[in-house]
């Protein structure tokens, strides 16, 4: 099952006997509010998710975007029509995050068919609705595991012994700016892998070839390959660019905001894993 769908392809199963539940998760950073958006103007039948509140459980100890509590989540996805048995597809903005985000959630507790709209909203040349949905309640009910998923210890393990990559933009990870969190750097024996070099110019993923020739340079192969971010969102990203090219990755959704936070946490800067 490919992760990702074009929006050729999205129009033609929208149109056929077995249409996929739509997810609109416009998000970004800092805000504004994706809701405004989806309002004024969505892919018919689509159902807005808030990450900050639907897509995440409250900041804190986790990091700034902690997991869900697994139950919410699930109440969330039945809300918007979402079953087992129904093929899900995901679109934001364009930036693709928070639909990474919530694909991989729903990959991680168990659903079998989900994908991301590559491009987003912005390859999309079909109508635009301005219909607020009310679908038909769903049966999902989210069963944790399906996917790998690291802790912090985890994630340093990692970084030792096999391929941490992080998928924040490079200034970061090597700690010139850190504008969100305590302290600026990365996770000792972490490599740069920022998910803008995942993408095309007109915002699409990469060919799946050119994307495993990518991560293998930065050594993806023949071990265990895990991503971080800043707060598990564009990790997630980096996940699903990973998955296009045939690795299997798992995320560590506390990512740098949790890493961070912890002073007793080593730290190493500048453009050196370690």
């Amino acid at each position: 099952m490919t992760a990702i769908i074009t929006a050729a392809e999205l129009a033609g199963e929208s149109a056929g006997t077995r249409p996929p539940v739509l997810l609109d998760v416009r998000w970004q950073l800092g805000g504004p509010p994706g809701r405004p958006d989806y309002a004024a103007g969505h892919l018919p039948g689509a159902v807005y998710v808030d990450l900050d509140t639907e897509l995440a459980g409250p900041p804190g100890a986790g990091g700034r975007h902690p997991l869900p509590d697994v139950a919410a989540f699930g109440a969330v996805m039945r809300r918007a029509g979402v079953s087992r048995g129904t093929p899900v597809v995901v679109y934001d903005g364009g930036q693709g995050w928070a639909a990474a985000r919530a694909w991989w959630l729903l990959r991680w507790t168990g659903h079998p068919d989900v994908r991301v709209l590559d491009g987003g909203l912005a390859g999309w040349t079909g109508p635009l609705s301005g219909e607020i949905p009310a679908p038909v309640a769903g049966d999902f009910r989210p069963v944790p595991g399906a996917l790998p998923l690291l802790d912090a210890d985890g994630a340093a393990a990692l970084a030792r012994d096999g391929l941490l990559l992080d998928a924040r933009a490079a200034e970061r990870y090597r700690g010139d700016v850190e504008p969100i969190d305590r302290i600026g750097g990365h996770i000792p024996g972490a490599v740069s892998a920022p998910t803008t070099e995942n993408m095309a110019e007109n915002g699409a993923f990469l060919p799946a070839p050119a994307l495993a020739a990518r991560f293998g340079a930065l050594g993806a192969t023949g071990t265990e390959v895990g991503v971080y971010c800043g707060s598990g969102v564009s990790g997630a990203h980096e996940v699903l660019a990973l998955e296009i090219a045939g690795i299997p990755a798992a995320l560590y959704a506390g990512s740098w905001s949790e890493w961070s936070a912890d002073e007793n946490r080593p730290v190493a800067k500048g453009p050196d894993p370690r």
